[in-house]
């Protein structure tokens, strides 16, 4: 190689060498645009028929915590973030005006904010998740000028039971309520722990054997929701979901009828079957509540036993 081919070589590597920052810095740009689109569009369809999206007074109530707390944390992280980078843009190893002191080692005025905004943080979180939790407490009834509309959950294997017993009926896999109306429920499971979850109305709960709980919702405009049970119970838990239709309380009362004339006992029979391991099934009514289960299997009375083969 002569010296001519030598120049020539050392300045193309040069000229490489210059460029591949800005391929780096181009490569990066794309990268970041396409995460921020997909984070974007995460946020925006996590917003669809979840605790983002109320349709209650609950879930409202529950949207304002979430949106409060998010608010007091972002407070720290974005000026720590912030000063992380000016920190470290600023103490870089080429800016010959940052002080090196490496015989610094205590500053009262750090050691005081340091200190100070955490547990002033902590005392913001913990009286928002107080209050709210007071206000928001399943049993404690909604304020509203309406009686609240009466309804018993059973979650069984792998379904759920609504019994309405003012109207005499049941259905299976689906609650219709009307609208403006507090609903009052009472639950209880006939074997393992599940937790009842209706994310657009809020406030999920446990239904266990043996025991009851309650809860108290309200849907505030017609629509159709999905429940689900956020408790794994068993092989047929992701099939455990049901619907929730708000409709007016006319359409409400019509559709009682309806139930009524289509007719169907929920007898002790009949609930003896519904107790027996199922998955996938789908939605059922009962036109006659002949024997009114939730007591007797709130109170253990009704024994819900099966081999391991009837549970797969």
């Amino acid at each position: 190689m002569n010296a001519n081919d030598a120049h020539n070589l050392f300045h193309r590597t040069n000229s490489n060498a210059r460029r591949t920052p800005g391929i780096v810095a181009r490569v990066a740009h794309t990268w970041a645009r396409a995460v921020g689109v997909l984070c974007a569009g995460s946020l925006l369809a996590s917003c669809r028929e979840g605790v983002l999206d109320p349709r209650g007074p609950v879930g409202h109530a529950e949207r304002v915590i979430l949106f409060d707390a998010t608010t007091i944390m972002l407070i720290v992280v974005v000026p720590v973030i912030i000063l992380t980078l000016a920190f470290a843009w600023w103490f870089r190893a080429g800016n010959r005006r940052a002080t090196y002191r490496p015989d610094w080692e205590y500053s009262g005025t750090i050691e005081l904010i340091v200190w100070t905004i955490p547990a002033l943080v902590i005392l913001f979180l913990g009286g928002v998740g107080w209050i709210g939790s007071h206000e928001l407490d399943p049993p404690k009834p909604l304020t509203s000028n309406v009686a609240p509309l009466e309804v018993e959950v059973v979650s069984l294997d792998w379904r759920w039971l609504f019994i309405y017993p003012h109207e005499r009926i049941a259905t299976v896999n689906r609650l219709v309520v009307p609208t403006g109306v507090p609903v009052h429920f009472r639950l209880t499971s006939t074997s393992v722990m599940n937790s009842f979850f209706v994310p657009q109305l809020g406030s999920q709960i446990y239904a266990m054997a043996g025991m009851t709980t309650q809860l108290n919702l309200q849907a505030d405009q017609a629509g159709t929701y999905p429940g689900i049970s956020a408790q794994f119970s068993g092989p047929g838990f992701s099939d455990m979901r049901f619907t929730l239709v708000a409709d007016s309380s006319e359409n409400f009362a019509s559709w009682v009828a309806d139930v009524h004339s289509r007719g169907g006992v929920l007898d002790s029979a009949g609930f003896a079957e519904l107790a027996r391991p199922t998955r996938g099934g789908g939605e059922l009514t009962y036109g006659t509540l002949a024997d009114d289960p939730f007591d007797r299997v709130a109170h253990g009375h009704i024994a819900t036993q099966w081999s391991p083969q009837e549970a797969l």
